[in-house]
Formats: C-alpha cells, sequence, structure tokens
C-alpha cells in the first residue's frame, strides 16, 4: 500500500496522469535554496556520523540489533511516508473526499498491530536479517531463494519510482531537468547509506520524518484558514461535491454508487485484508526498522509505536486536497489545467512564503529519499546476505560482506535510476506501485500466514504458492485486464482483483502441494509456526521496557481503539 502508500504503500491511485502542470513554478528565492542545501548537508553528515559504528555485516545491515524502539518507529513510519503517498493521497482527496481516511485507518493501523503482536515474535524471536531468510526456516531454499529474488527485484522498481516521482515534482516546482532531479538525489542516497548502512538510512530517516511534518503542518493550516476554517471547508465540499464527500462511509452500500467504484465489502476484505496485511506484513523495506531494534519488546513496539502518527497523518494529507477541491472546483476535470497531483503544489504556490516555502520544498523531497532509501537499503540486505552469501559466495570473512553491501549500494541505486526512467512509461505511478505491490506482496503473505499457522504446511509448498500466487496475479493483470477479457474498468479495480487472485491461487496451491509432500519435521518448526515457541521469543522485556505503558499488547489495540474513534466523526 507506500499506506498499501500502499500501502503506500498499496493505495488505489486517482485517476488523473502523474504530472504537474506546465505553469506550476514556485517562488523560490536563495532563502529557499539555503534551506535546501543546509538538509543535504545533514543527510551526508548523518552518513559519516554512522559510518564509525559500522565495523560488522550485521551493524552494516541490521545496526548491530541496537536501536530503541521510538527511533526504529519513526523510521518505520518515515520509510513508508514517500512523497509519492504525500502527493497521491492528497489527490485521492481531492478527487475523492474523506473517503482516504480508509487507507489509514483500514488499510494500515490493523496490519501495523498484526505484524508487531503477531508476526514480529515470529521475526525476531528466529534471528533472520531478513524476511526471505524466514521462509528458508519455514520452508526450504527453493521458497527462500524465489522470494529473495522477487523482493530485490520489486525492490529496485520501487526505488525508482520514488526516484521518478521526485523528478517529476523538482522539474514543475524548481524548473530542474528530470534526469537532473534522478541523478542528485540517487547520489546523496548512494552516500549516505554507503558510509553508514541501515543505521544512516534509519537516522536519516527520523530526521525526514519531522522536515515532512514541518513541511505539511503549515500547509494544513493555511489552507483551512483561506477557506474559513473546517466548517467553511465542508460546507463548500457539500455544496459543490455532495454530502457524501465529506464523510467516510456514505455511498459504501452494496449496489450504490460512488466516485471511489468500491462498496463497504471491498474496503474491509480488498483493502483492508488482503493489500494491506499484504504489505505491512512481508515488506522488508518496513520490517528491516524492526529487526534493527535492540530486543523482542523494541521490535515488538516498532509498528505499534509507527501506528500512532499513522492514524492523525491522514489528515495532513487529505486537508490539502480537499482544500485544492474547494479553490480549484474543477481540479482533475477538462475545465482546469491542474490536476488532482497538483493538489499540494498549488497550495504551495499559492499560500507558503519564502523560508516557509523551502522547507515545504525540502519535506517533498526528503519524504523522497526516505521512500528511495528504505528500498535500497532493503534491497543491500536481500541481496548480500539471502542471494550473494547463500548461493554465490559462502564462508567468506564478514569485513568481505561489508564491502559487498556497499558495492550492490551503488549497483542498487544505479539500477534505480534506471528503472526511473521505467516507470515514467507507466500514466500513473501510484496505480503502478499498486500493481507491483499485488504481484510481490500479496502472494508473499498468503505464504507467510499459511506457513506461520499452519504446522502441516510442506516444507514444498512455499515455493509453489509462492510461484502460483505472483503468476494468478500477473495473469490477471496482464492477460486478463489487459487484453480486456472480463471488463474490469480501471487499473485500481484490477489490482484489487490481482490481488484478490494471488491470494487464492497461492492458498490453493499450498493447501494442494502439502497434501502430496512431505511436511517439515517438528522439531524444526520451534519458533516459527504459531504454538511454537524458541528461546529468543521466550526472552523477558530489558529493564525499562516492562512498564505497563511500554506493553505491546496495550500499545496495539490503544491504536486500534483510536482508529476506530476518529471514524466517529466522519461517519454521518
Amino acid at each position: 500500500m507506500q499506506t498499501p502508500t500502499y500501502p503506500a504503500p498499496t493505495y488505489p491511485a486517482p485517476t488523473s496522469p502523474v504530472h504537474l502542470a506546465a505553469e506550476l513554478r514556485l517562488p523560490t528565492n536563495w532563502l529557499d535554496y539555503t534551506i535546501l542545501a543546509i538538509y543535504f548537508v545533514v543527510v551526508l553528515g548523518i552518513g559519516f556520523a554512522a559510518r564509525r559504528s559500522v565495523k560488522t555485516s550485521l551493524d552494516f545491515f541490521l545496526s548491530g540489533r541496537s536501536l530503541p524502539a521510538w527511533v526504529t518507529g519513526l523510521a518505520f513510519i518515515a520509510a513508508n511516508l514517500g512523497a509519492t503517498e504525500i502527493l497521491g493521497m492528497a489527490a485521492n482527496s481531492a478527487q475523492y473526499g474523506v473517503y482516504t481516511v480508509h487507507w489509514y485507518w483500514i488499510g494500515a493501523i490493523p496490519a501495523m498491530v498484526f505484524l508487531g503482536l503477531v508476526m514480529m515474535p515470529f521475526y525476531y524471536g528466529s534471528k533472520v536479517r531478513s524476511v526471505p531468510e524466514f521462509l528458508l526456516l519455514r520452508f526450504d531454499k527453493g521458497a527462500h531463494l524465489l522470494s529473495s529474488i522477487l523482493f530485490a527485484f520489486a525492490a529496485i522498481l520501487i526505488a525508482g519510482v520514488n526516484l521518478y516521482a521526485l523528478a517529476i515534482v523538482v522539474e514543475a516546482l524548481l524548473g530542474w531537468p528530470q534526469w537532473v532531479s534522478i541523478v542528485v538525489a540517487g547520489f546523496f542516497v548512494l552516500g549516505y547509506i554507503t558510509l553508514g548502512g541501515l543505521s544512516s538510512a534509519i537516522y536519516n530517516e527520523v530526521l525526514q520524518f519531522f522536515v515532512i511534518l514541518a513541511a505539511l503542518i503549515p500547509l494544513s493550516v493555511l489552507g483551512l484558514k483561506k477557506v474559513g476554517g473546517w466548517d467553511g471547508l465542508t460546507d463548500s465540499l457539500t455544496a459543490s461535491h455532495g454530502a457524501d464527500f465529506t464523510t467516510a462511509w456514505g455511498g459504501t452500500g452494496i449496489g450504490s454508487d460512488n466516485p471511489l467504484g468500491a462498496n463497504w465489502l471491498t474496503i474491509v476484505l480488498g483493502l483492508g485484508f488482503v493489500l494491506s496485511f499484504g504489505y505491512w506484513t512481508t515488506n522488508f523495506a518496513e520490517v528491516q526498522r524492526a529487526l534493527s531494534a535492540k530486543n523482542l519488546s523494541a521490535a515488538q513496539r516498532t509498528p505499534l509505536i509507527a501506528a500512532f502518527p499513522k492514524i492523525f497523518i491522514v489528515f495532513l494529507v487529505m486537508i490539502p486536497g480537499l482544500v485544492a477541491a474547494v479553490l480549484v472546483p474543477k481540479i482533475g476535470t477538462s475545465g482546469s489545467d491542474l490536476q488532482y497531483n497538483d493538489a499540494i503544489p498549488y497550495l504551495m504556490e499559492d499560500l507558503l512564503p519564502n523560508g516557509v516555502l523551502g522547507i515545504a520544498v525540502t519535506g517533498l523531497l526528503a519524504a523522497f529519499m526516505a521512500g528511495m532509501a528504505a528500498n535500497i537499503s532493503s534491497f543491500n540486505t536481500v541481496f548480500t546476505t539471502d542471494i550473494w552469501q547463500k548461493y554465490v559466495k559462502r564462508d567468506e570473512e564478514d569485513t568481505y560482506y561489508v564491502r559487498f553491501g556497499r558495492l550492490i549500494t551503488a549497483v542498487g541505486v544505479m539500477a534505480s535510476i534506471g528503472t526511473a526512467f521505467l516507470a515514467s512509461s507507466f500514466s500513473n505511478i501510484m496505480s503502478y506501485l499498486q500493481t507491483l505491490f499485488s504481484f510481490f506482496n500479496v502472494p508473499m503473505f498468503v505464504v507467510f500466514i499459511i506457513g506461520m499457522f499452519w504446522k502441516r504446511a510442506s516444507m514444498k509448498s512455499g515455493f509453489w504458492g509462492l510461484l502460483a500466487g505472483t503468476t494468478a496475479a500477473m495473469i490477471n493483470y496482464f492477460v486478463l485486464y489487459k487484453q480486456d477479457i472480463i471488463g474490469i474498468p480501471s487499473d485500481q479495480g484490477a489490482n484489487f482483483v490481482s490481488a484478490i487472485a494471488g491470494f487464492v491461487a497461492g492458498a490453493v496451491v499450498m493447501f494442494a502441494v502439502s497434501l502430496f509432500t512431505a511436511p517439515k519435521p517438528a522439531e524444526e518448526l520451534q519458533g516459527l509456526v504459531y504454538g511454537t515457541t524458541s528461546p529468543g521469543m521466550e526472552e523477558p522485556p530489558a529493564k525499562g521496557d516492562d512498564a505497563w505503558y511500554r506493553k505491546p499488547a496495550l500499545l496495539g489495540w490503544g491504536a486500534i481503539i483510536l482508529a476506530a474513534a476518529c471514524y466517529i466523526p466522519f461517519s454521518f
């Protein structure tokens, strides 16, 4: 979703093409460029500072499993909060209204809580260095190698999407050529990850989280002020778009017609379960942040801490979109020069003074770089530890894998620059992202969920389930949808159907293969299947982590209740 933003993750996208109006040019001056330059200097400074802590491969790829929960929690949410999500969800709001809240309160929070409470004990307790490595322990080398290759490929594609989206924004707002933006951003991400590994990426993501907030909060406040506050905003939108535009569930009854093209059942099951859980529980770009935590309690709390800002960030991306729908009533239509994707850039141009404008531009760039860095740092870990070390160069000295990790980081950035131009061939990059998630994350989720909760799932079933799920999702998209065989009306609908097809196909094949192949010996399933334990999973909380307000169950259920309560003002 980057939210399945999606998430992001996995988010259904606005139907407008991803480009910004050519006439949008921000009135930047020396002050704005100074702020931007300071940010880039700090980013590289963090990389140099983190380099001193990198002595082993565990330090480079997982920060030595030493980081506190509040750091990994903020990095977890920043890694998801890419500017593709910021621009895309603002566009969603300008087009669909308050329906956008579903991608956060249903499409993210339950899955993040499930990851923290249920899945992190398996991930962290088994001491795996990556999500694919868990499949090696639970199934066999076939499932492990296939998942590693698919994930590495998807990570490069998604990193390229972030680079391309950054280039679009910078070209439109600052006038830089796309290729310059792509190369400059790629260079800075390469610099700080190569220097300090995951620690550098994570500490930069913490910084980027606050920079992004500093960009979005003034935009939302000034936007509300211009349209007469929340009451003035909702009155204007009700008059121009109808009452359902400012509610979360209006018009979502089965058989009802609404701009989103989805009913409550599709929202709850399609978005809230298949796409959301597929993204948040298996996407290593997110899970890696939790694996770098200092102990199991901190690892569990990582997505749970991230869930609380995730609940409220929706307002900072939704309000600018709604304000843009008021200020430019025809936005996204043939009667306007502005597309839905122009919502935030338009408000930046219209509302922000110099200085604040520099912070806003820096916030957008920070968001893109956070999204790209998350995918590059997860790519170098999976490629080095799950492919190169396991199947190509075994039993080398630890320093060799640190050097190779830095080398493959450079290769990954170069490949991302190439896939950035590939992304330019798609008319809607948010839809493109969701397509990738339906291909790669959903089939992996079904393999994980069955493997974790069904002891009888055989060693061979993981490989065949993953292969069947990925193949079914691709067949639905490239054959049934693209050839217009089953009449799916939009990319958004095709991605929902692809996700469901991948989930069902993977589950059916896993059950069928398990009936005819041998299960893994019970003694090898300890700590890998629900109902079994391992020494790592029985680890007591460290001193201080046992405080009542830090208990994972309290944090998780608190986030669920708070997200549900947030629906109340938007339900009528």
